[in-house]
Formats: structure tokens, C-alpha cells, sequence
């Protein structure tokens, strides 16, 4: 479990590292709602907002995980 954890952890730095990195390139999309995004200063909104949405479902799924692993251990220790 622990091999699988550390893996996961590890791909998800490097992922975080990856859009990190594209983050500083300029971006050169244009179009009303990117600009009106832009200007308003809303984009960081929406981005926090899907960040923290998605650590609460990694935290959610790494935490029913555990909770079937214990499951399956009681099942297998029972006679």
C-alpha cells in the first residue's frame, strides 16, 4: 500500500510540476470569455475552485480505499 501511495504522490508532483512549468509560458488564446476571465481576475477563481475540488476527491477515494482494504483484511482473517 505503502509502494502505491508513495507512486501516486510522486505522479501527482510531477503532474503539478508539468502545469507549473506551461503556467509561466505565454498564453496566447483569445476569444470573449478568456478575456472577460482575464480582465475580471475571475480565472484564479475558477481554477482554485477546480483544485479544490479535485484534492476532495483524491482525499475521498484515498480514504474509501483504506476503508475497503480494512474490509477485505476482517474478511480474510475471519475463519
Amino acid at each position: 500500500m505503502i509502494n502505491r501511495a508513495s507512486y501516486f504522490f510522486f505522479t501527482l508532483f510531477l503532474l503539478c510540476t508539468s502545469l507549473m512549468a506551461q503556467a509561466q509560458q505565454q498564453n496566447t488564446e483569445t476569444g470573449p470569455i478568456n478575456e472577460m476571465l482575464r480582465s475580471n481576475g475571475k480565472i484564479y477563481v475558477v481554477v482554485t475552485v477546480l483544485v479544490i475540488i479535485f484534492i476532495f476527491i483524491i482525499l475521498y477515494l484515498v480514504r474509501l480505499d483504506r476503508k475497503i482494504s480494512k474490509l477485505e483484511h476482517q474478511q480474510q482473517s475471519k475463519p
